[in-house]
């Protein structure tokens, strides 16, 4: 979609232009509110905020405090995105804790990292739709950008809802939303000033995946260059629509799997089978009862095998990555600590043909 630049301010009189241009442009062209928000050159927590005293409430900003009363509500449907995937889990919020900014949610159908310090502003959202009165919270980055989004089913307690946002509710109820810019990436280091030998040494003596994150800081890689100058034996290239294979094969073995979503504010994880694999134009489904994963293939710009040593041997995963080397969503076959890889979740990732066998091929 064509993006235009953002005329809007935070003056009344154009935050009322921007409530009137948001409701028709979404009628007239059949939108979604984060489409529509692009379409008009704002971001989409700009948007909703320009509603607040109208369908939306401001929420106060001690999310660690307040997200963890989310099981209180009941079961709902949680939902992470990112430019490329869309992560939708129904279920209760169960075992919530938190140290420092970084929190989890911890539950047989709700699973995330949270990354509380990426949230700036969050917004209780009541949408009348063909089929009812449509109830959510919504939580945005310092950019406008969605970090995560809770909404209620017909089943969830709604009485509780009602009390969460009037306990919640922001002392200073007024429209409009300022955000920043982006921060710019870090530049890129030169494959030329990485130690590569020191780099692959300290790869192949990793004991747990979350290593990798220090590893990465250690020798300031980005997480593609990493996968691009590690050993073919941990890291190979495959075709950009892997994923379907995986996932269709997933679906006919009944294989139970883990998708991975998030952005930087929030992961968001399956665990569990998936069935219901549909393709629609760009977009890849899964289209189950409890879990719904939507994937623009046309935005993948590489997809990976992964593989990392821990005390449990190997574990092995699909990582997608778009265009500016952001991850897009993660796979893995279902495994808890101290268990090993799944024996057919291997078979399954062994299918995909690396795209070039001198992919990762570099001088040291």
């Amino acid at each position: 979609m064509k993006t235009v630049m953002n005329t809007y301010t935070n003056q009344p009189d154009s935050i009322a232009q921007l409530r009137v241009d948001f409701k028709q442009i979404k009628a007239d062209q059949k939108l979604r509110n984060r489409e529509a928000a692009i379409a008009l050159g704002v971001s989409e927590g700009e948007a909703i905020a320009a509603f607040v005293g109208e369908n939306v409430v401001r929420l106060d900003t001690r999310f660690t405090e307040m997200f963890e009363e989310m099981p209180t509500l009941g079961s709902v449907m949680a939902l992470t995105r990112n430019d490329a995937a869309v992560h939708e889990k129904d279920g209760v919020f169960e075992k919530m804790s938190h140290e420092g900014p970084t929190g989890i949610a911890l539950g047989s159908a709700i699973d995330l990292r949270i990354f509380y310090s990426k949230w700036a502003s969050g917004f209780a959202v009541q949408d009348d739709t063909p089929r009812g009165t449509l109830k959510s919270l919504q939580f945005f980055d310092a950019q406008g950008l969605a970090t995560h989004k809770v909404y209620l089913r017909e089943h969830s307690n709604h009485e509780a809802y009602d009390a969460f946002v009037k306990r919640w509710a922001h002392p200073e109820q007024v429209a409009g939303l300022s955000v920043s810019p982006a921060a710019e990436a870090p530049p890129v280091t030169p494959d030329e000033q990485i130690d590569v030998p020191a780099f692959r040494a300290a790869w192949d003596a990793m004991t747990d995946t979350h290593q990798f994150f220090g590893l990465l800081r250690k020798f300031k890689l980005t997480r593609t260059q990493a996968l691009r100058l590690a050993e073919t034996r941990y890291a190979q290239r495959v075709d950009n629509i892997a994923i379907q294979s995986v996932l269709e094969q997933a679906a006919q073995s009944g294989l139970s799997i883990m998708v991975f979503v998030g952005n930087q504010g929030m992961i968001q994880i399956h665990t569990g089978p998936v069935k219901n694999i549909q393709t629609m134009g760009p977009w890849l489904n899964v289209l189950d009862a409890a879990f719904n994963l939507h994937l623009r293939a046309d935005l993948i710009d590489s997809a990976w095998v992964v593989r990392k040593p821990t005390s449990d041997g190997i574990v092995t995963s699909l990582e997608l990555f778009d265009s500016k080397g952001e991850s897009i969503a993660l796979l893995f076959g279902a495994r808890k600590p101290g268990s090993p890889e799944l024996e057919g979740w291997r078979e399954v990732v062994a299918t995909l043909a690396p795209v070039s066998a001198d992919s990762n091929e570099v001088t040291a």
